[in-house]
C-alpha cells in the first residue's frame, strides 16, 4: 500500500501528543512513606533518591512538602522500635495515622500497609510455629486482622495487606464490616512475588528475615516468579473475598502478569514499582547512563499500558518535575 505511512503521526510533537493512547496523570501515583519509632533524625534510604526513613516530626513536614509538590496519596509503613513474637503493639503506627488525619484531614488519601515483618523479631510476615520453621497461617491472619482494624479505626482510607497469607482478605473484610468500618477500602497485594527487587525497602522498614533462622527467605508464602498460575488463583480468590483493589508486585518484571490479570478480573489494579526497580533507575540517572525523566516516564507508561490504574512509586513526589 503505497499511501500507508505509520510515520506521519510521529513527525510532529503536537501530533504525537494527540494520538497517544496512554497518558500519565500524577493523580494516579501513590507515594510510600516510612515512619520509624525511636529515630533521632530522618535518614535517607540507601539506593533511593529523595526517599527517607522519617521521624514522626519529619513525616508531617514531608507530607506537607509532598502536597506542595502535587502529591496527595500515600502508602504508610510504620516501623515500631520493639520487636515481638506475638501480641503486637500497633500504637506507634496508629498514632502517626491519627496525627496525619488530624493535620491534613480529607486533603490526603492515606493507605496503611498491613504486615508484621517490621514488628516481628524474626522479620517474617506472620507468626512462626513452635518449631520456628513455618509461618502459621491462621495465627498470622488473626494478628493481621487486629492490625487492619487498628489502622482503619485510626482513620486510614485504605488497608493494604502485603503478607500473602491465605484467607486474610476475607477475614479482614468480615472484621471491617462487623466493626462498622465497611467504607474502608481493602487493597490486596494479590500477586506479590518472591522477588529480588525488594532490597532498599527492607533497609527502609528494617524487615529482612533474621539470619540464622530455619526460614531464611519468604519463598514459602510469596509467589514463585515461575508460577504465574498462582498469581491468577490468588488474585481471583482475593477478589471473591472482598478486595476493592488488586495489586501486582514487582511491577516491571511482571508486566505480563499485570496485563493478563487486569484483563480478566474487572477490579481496579495497582502496580508497585518496587524499591529495587527505582534504585536501578536512579543509579542509571546518577551515573549519566540515562535521563531520569525519560526513564521514569517510560516505566510508568509500561505499567499503565499493561493495565495498572494506579502506580505505587518512590518517585511519585518528583512527578511534577519528571512529567513536565
Amino acid at each position: 500500500m503505497a499511501g500507508l505511512s505509520l510515520r506521519r503521526t510521529r513527525l510532529a510533537a503536537a501530533t504525537r501528543e494527540l494520538v497517544r493512547e496512554v497518558d500519565l496523570d500524577p493523580r494516579k501515583l501513590i507515594q510510600p512513606l516510612f515512619v520509624v519509632e525511636g529515630l533521632a533524625a530522618r535518614e535517607p534510604v540507601p539506593g533511593l533518591s529523595d526517599v527517607w526513613r522519617d521521624t514522626p516530626e519529619s513525616l508531617a513536614r514531608q507530607v506537607e512538602a509532598d502536597l506542595a509538590a502535587g502529591v496527595d496519596k500515600f502508602l504508610l509503613f510504620g516501623v515500631p522500635e520493639t520487636r515481638r513474637e506475638q501480641s503486637f503493639d500497633h500504637g506507634f503506627t496508629v498514632a502517626q495515622i491519627e496525627v496525619l488525619r488530624r493535620r491534613f484531614g480529607s486533603g490526603i488519601w492515606l493507605a496503611a500497609d498491613i504486615c508484621l515483618c517490621a514488628a516481628t523479631s524474626h522479620g517474617h510476615c506472620g507468626l512462626l510455629n513452635e518449631a520456628r520453621d513455618h509461618v502459621d497461617n491462621g495465627a498470622s491472619v488473626a494478628a493481621l486482622v487486629d492490625y487492619a482494624l487498628a489502622c482503619a479505626t485510626a482513620g486510614v482510607d485504605c488497608v493494604a495487606p502485603s503478607d500473602m497469607m491465605d484467607g486474610r482478605i476475607g477475614a479482614i473484610r468480615t472484621a471491617l464490616q462487623a466493626a462498622g468500618l465497611g467504607r474502608t477500602l481493602l487493597m490486596s497485594y494479590a500477586a506479590k512475588f518472591h522477588s529480588a527487587f525488594y532490597g532498599p525497602f527492607r533497609l527502609a522498614a528494617d524487615s529482612a528475615p533474621a539470619a540464622g533462622g530455619a526460614l531464611q527467605d519468604r519463598a514459602s508464602y510469596q509467589i514463585d516468579p515461575a508460577r504465574p498460575t498462582d498469581a491468577r488463583r490468588s488474585a481471583q480468590r482475593d477478589a471473591d473475598e472482598g478486595a476493592d483493589i488488586l495489586m501486582v508486585k514487582p511491577g516491571l518484571p511482571c508486566l505480563d502478569v499485570l496485563r493478563d490479570l487486569s484483563a480478566s478480573i474487572p477490579l481496579p489494579w495497582a502496580a508497585y514499582q518496587t524499591s529495587g526497580e527505582q534504585a536501578a533507575l536512579d543509579l542509571l540517572a546518577a551515573n549519566g547512563l540515562g535521563d531520569a525523566a525519560r526513564l521514569q516516564r517510560e516505566t510508568w507508561i509500561a505499567l499503565r499500558r499493561a493495565g495498572a490504574d494506579m502506580i505505587i512509586s518512590y518517585a511519585a513526589r518528583r512527578a511534577r518535575t519528571l512529567l513536565a
